[in-house]
């Protein structure tokens, strides 16, 4: 008598099914959970009324002003240049109507980067960079001029460009929005 038995190592069809089942049935529930799980990442929104931002400095040229956006507020991002810097630090600050020194208002070893609000602190119109007797910013709105350290040089603007909390997360990055 001869028996022939099938060998167990080959797969048969029947095996096929149940890999292929298995496969669909993962793909169908990672699509199930998925949604599930992106809905508890906070929105644009939440995100954009707090969380810090990082803006990448490496671009920004010598002399020129960027504006970004944090917590809705508009932000001047300066990269001074050493003449821009000398004036700014030439200047007798006790004189002025706000009075504070222009190393005060930057972080010490980066003193051609100011960070500032971009609103007048007169009545919060965006400013003009570049502009006006001290080549800092104008305020189109009511004339109040500033100087290339933020600092109020002619009113009616009572006091300085606001400084926003930030820090340096390394020489061509920094974080606005840090405790």
């Amino acid at each position: 008598m001869t028996v022939t038995t099938m060998s167990s190592a080959e797969p048969t069809r029947r095996d096929f099914l149940y890999i292929a089942t298995g496969a669909v049935g993962a793909i169908g529930v990672a699509a199930a959970v998925w949604p599930l799980i992106a809905q508890m990442n906070p929105d644009a929104a939440t995100i954009a009324a707090g969380a810090p931002i990082e803006v990448d400095l490496a671009p920004v040229a010598e002399g020129q002003i960027i504006k970004v956006f944090w917590r809705g507020k508009p932000i001047f991002v300066r990269n001074r240049t050493k003449k821009e810097i000398e004036e700014a630090r030439a200047v007798d600050w006790h004189t002025l109507p706000d009075p504070e020194s222009d190393q005060k208002r930057v972080k010490e070893g980066k003193d051609q980067w100011l960070i500032v609000f971009a609103s007048c602190t007169h009545l919060g119109c965006i400013p003009l960079g570049h502009q006006g007797p001290y080549e800092g910013w104008f305020c189109p709105c009511h004339g109040s001029v500033y100087d290339t350290s933020g600092r109020v040089r002619v009113g009616p603007a009572p006091l300085n460009l606001p400084l926003p909390s930030y820090e340096f997360v390394s020489d061509s990055k920094i974080r606005i929005g840090t405790a």
